[in-house]
Order: C-alpha cells, then structure tokens, then sequence
C-alpha cells in the first residue's frame, strides 16, 4: 500500500467493487444448466476478437494457470464451440480457434446480455445518467486491465 492510498479513495474502492459484484451476480441469476461459465465466456470472446491462440497465450491474456486453461478449452472443443489445430508456423505447437457455433453462441449471449442492459438503461437512467455512464466505460476497461 503506498501514501496516496486514502480512506476516501479505500471507500470509493469498496463501493465500487461492490456495484460491479451486483451486476455480475444479476447476469448469473440469468443463466440456464448448459450455459457457458464466465472463463468459458471469456475465451470465447477473446478467440472472436483476436482470432487463433496457443493455450498458453490464452492463460496468459486470462490470467489463469494453463491446467485452469486446458480445462476450460477442452470442454469448448467437446461442445464444438472451439477447435485445435497445428500452428503453421511451429508445428509442435497447437493453436485453438473460435468454430462456427462457437460465434453464434458468442452473438446470441452477447445480443441477449446487451438487449438486458439497453432495456435497464432506457427504463431507469436520463440522457445525462447514460451519458455519464458512457464516459466511464474507458476508465472501468482501463481499471479492469490494471488489476
């Protein structure tokens, strides 16, 4: 703990991890047996966005250890959701690839979830709240990337 550490800052902190456990917890409460779990979420996402990794990488980018990783891809592959092949570049090397049902699955969650938070947003804050909210974005992706 350094100085600049404050009992106003230690507050904030709380009251900040405590909202977002809130909201985390109200899109559990929303899943059905058979849904993805948060890590298999996360893989999926980022196998969309950034395209093949190793398994390694992947525990890396997601701060996990790599038996936590290839855990959580082999259950991806046996629901068909990611796929494995050799790495072109080093073959000893395997690389893990979104499929097809795995971005469709990755869509309708992203859609249902975005629908769920558009709706709280439109129903319960004003142009100036979703505003502020917007503004905020950057700094939570920001705060998210430095723990």
């Amino acid at each position: 703990m350094t100085d600049a550490i404050t009992p106003e800052l230690m507050r904030t902190a709380t009251d900040l991890r405590v909202a977002l456990g809130r909201i985390v917890r109200r899109f559990k409460q929303g899943k059905v047996v058979g849904d993805l779990s948060q890590p298999e979420s996360s893989v999926l996402a980022r196998l969309e966005r950034d395209g093949a990794a190793t398994p390694g990488v992947l525990a890396d980018l997601e701060r996990i250890r790599p038996q936590a990783m290839g855990v959580t891809l082999a259950g991806l592959v046996e629901r068909g959701l990611v796929a494995r092949h050799p790495d072109k570049a080093d073959g000893r090397k395997v690389l893990m690839s979104i499929t097809d049902a795995g971005r469709r699955i990755t869509l309708d969650r992203r859609s249902h979830t975005t629908s769920r938070i558009a709706a709280a947003l439109a129903e319960q804050f004003s142009d100036a709240e979703r505003r502020r909210l917007a503004d905020a974005i950057p700094l939570l992706e920001r705060l998210g990337e430095g723990l």
